[in-house]
């Protein structure tokens, strides 16, 4: 294969771009997600061993639900003073329509992250999981549910093959 300047550049821009969307990337979520596959087929008792005992739970018809809850409250820092210029007549100023200002944002930006992760299990056994959040994004829903589920994820063999890629 022939080198040129347009292949390089191509060839950066596609580095770059990947570059890019991995560093977006939310472990967490990932292994959130893993963990609704990966725990099918867990016994009731290594479930309750791991990530103790439910919110609340249910049983209708030989099936059990137990929902598990995890919250928690983040808080960003509010950013640094604005500077500006404006146009605009002004009380101190009448006779120039120019001016600046500076402004500050004293109040941080805090925002709320739920999960619900409810387990169906039958005969015993896990049958499946289901997340459900206000959070918004899928990263942040996902991030918030892997709380819930970190400590039963250490059990399962598949998943420390995974990590260690």
């Amino acid at each position: 294969m022939k080198f040129n300047r347009q292949t390089t550049i191509r060839g950066l821009i596609a580095a770059g771009a990947l570059l890019g969307l991995s560093a977006c990337a939310n472990p967490q979520a990932d292994q959130a997600a893993y963990a609704q596959q990966a725990f099918v087929g867990m016994p009731k008792q290594t479930l309750l061993s791991c990530a103790g005992v439910p919110t609340r739970s249910a049983s209708v018809d030989n099936v059990d639900y137990y929902t598990y809850t995890s919250e928690r409250l983040v808080t960003t820092p509010a950013p640094g003073p604005h500077f500006g210029f404006g146009y605009g007549y002004g009380y101190r100023r009448p006779w120039s329509p120019w001016g600046w200002g500076v402004g500050f944002d004293d109040y941080p930006e805090t925002e709320t992250r739920d999960c619900q992760a409810t387990f169906t299990l039958k005969d015993g056994v896990v049958q499946r999981i289901v997340y459900n959040s206000a959070s918004d994004g899928q990263a942040a829903r996902l991030g918030q549910c892997y709380r819930i589920v970190e400590n039963c994820l250490a059990l399962i063999p598949q998943q420390q093959s995974q990590q260690g890629k």
